[in-house]
């Protein structure tokens, strides 16, 4: 089995590698690593928490090792575009965290905080710099940022950032950096949008797909709770108190949605808080904090605030509300069951939403298990009435679901 050490890898990356507790890499690592050392430009699919970030980052610290940078140059030699804030700081703490013994500087930037410090650390010099693509070019438009010396250009989960409606601002970006550099794309799909992009982008890429598109990972367990829609929140604070869940991501469809499912969690006894695009940095680094340090038990959030979400051995998420976007189904239960860990992903869905589910189940080539839990059965008179003698989950004692449920559908 191959090791981090027969990579090519400096020993201060392997140190800051083995402090982080890992020592076999994954697959998309194990294909990535190479291809970026060789100086090749990437066209890389990989599902969300198989290591990817480290299977960019790692390769672009060494060959940034290999060449150091001149004494009195501040530039900028690495940009690494994401599309949300939390993913720039997720990118980034791994920056950080692998380059601890390599003297590799490197800061995030994006919108919603103060830029003066933001100006403050590229002014100190930079060699890796992890940004949202709006305030890259606030930055830039101020002159506070230099494009000339960037080496590597890398597109981070370029997918969303083309779904987030950023396709301008990239060419804006791209207009604006050395023709001669490596560019690497990371997409949990080839889409003909992403495969559009990286014609006009890459050189002569290789291309890789670590996993089969838009499949999940196998670590995770999948599990429908067929259940009327005003009785949701009831049945979450069920599953959540009697399996005793510690820690769990639930996905809401709308801002308001996260905001009134988080007083009502918090009304009955359960800690929560909410993450989405009208909430303050502050206070969703505040949530997110408490979430990773066990004083917040429940995080609601909406997609574009989770995407991006790096959280160790998240046990449970759950789909409060299925997403409109089949791949967004893919991309939230991504968040457990990483890097070969295992995890249990739950989605409450009622009647209004089994068009969403028939197109999950479609995306994913299978039919995901429907287990009822008896309190809490689809009310008849909107469904043939489900099978009573199946016993609620209690995930964390290990048990899985029956998949033996009936499909539930309106009466025609």
């Amino acid at each position: 089995m191959q090791q981090f050490k027969d990579l090519n890898l400096s020993s201060d990356l392997l140190r800051a590698i083995e402090e982080k507790g890992y020592s076999t890499p994954t697959a998309i690592q194990i294909q990535a690593i190479p291809v970026i050392l060789e100086g090749h430009d990437l066209l890389a699919a990989s599902q969300t928490g198989t290591g990817k970030t480290a299977g960019f980052t790692l390769p672009i610290l060494q060959n940034l090792i290999r060449r150091p940078r001149k004494k009195d140059s501040r530039s900028i030699r690495c940009l690494i575009l994401t599309p949300t804030r939390e993913l720039a700081i997720q990118v980034e703490e791994s920056v950080k965290t692998y380059s601890k013994y390599a003297g590799i500087k490197s800061t995030a930037v994006f919108g919603g905080v103060n830029v003066n410090p933001q100006i403050k650390r590229l002014r100190d010099g930079i060699d890796v710099l992890v940004a949202t693509p709006g305030r890259l070019l606030d930055l830039f438009s101020q002159k506070a940022v230099s494009f000339s010396h960037v080496e590597t250009l890398v597109l981070d989960e370029a997918d969303r950032m083309l779904d987030m409606g950023f396709i301008n601002d990239i060419r804006k970006i791209l207009a604006l950096l050395p023709k001669s550099r490596q560019n690497l794309l990371f997409s949990a799909t080839f889409s003909p949008d992403i495969k559009r992009l990286a014609e006009g982008l890459l050189n002569n890429p290789k291309q890789i797909q670590a996993t089969n598109t838009n499949s999940t990972a196998e670590g995770v367990a999948q599990t429908v709770h067929p259940v009327d829609s005003s009785r949701k929140k009831e049945l979450l604070s069920y599953l959540i108190s009697s399996g005793s869940w510690k820690q769990v991501l639930v996905f809401t469809r709308t801002k308001h949605g996260a905001n009134r499912l988080t007083a009502q969690l918090e009304g009955d006894g359960i800690s929560a808080a909410a993450i989405h695009g009208n909430k303050s940095q502050g206070a969703r680094v505040k949530a997110l904090e408490g979430f990773k340090q066990g004083s917040v038990r429940v995080l609601v959030a909406t997609d574009i605030a989770a995407r991006g979400l790096d959280i160790n051995e998240l046990p449970h998420v759950v789909n409060f509300d299925l997403p409109h976007v089949p791949e967004d189904y893919v991309h939230r239960i991504g968040r457990t069951g990483r890097a070969g860990k295992q995890g249990e992903a739950v989605s409450l869905v009622c009647i209004d939403e089994e068009k969403l589910l028939l197109d999950i189940e479609r995306l994913l080539k299978r039919s995901l298990p429907k287990v009822v839990v008896p309190s809490y059965e689809p009310n008849p008179a909107i469904g043939p009435k489900p099978i009573m003698n199946q016993r609620a989950p209690h995930f964390s004692r290990g048990r899985r679901p029956n998949n033996n449920s009936n499909r539930f559908s309106k009466k025609r």
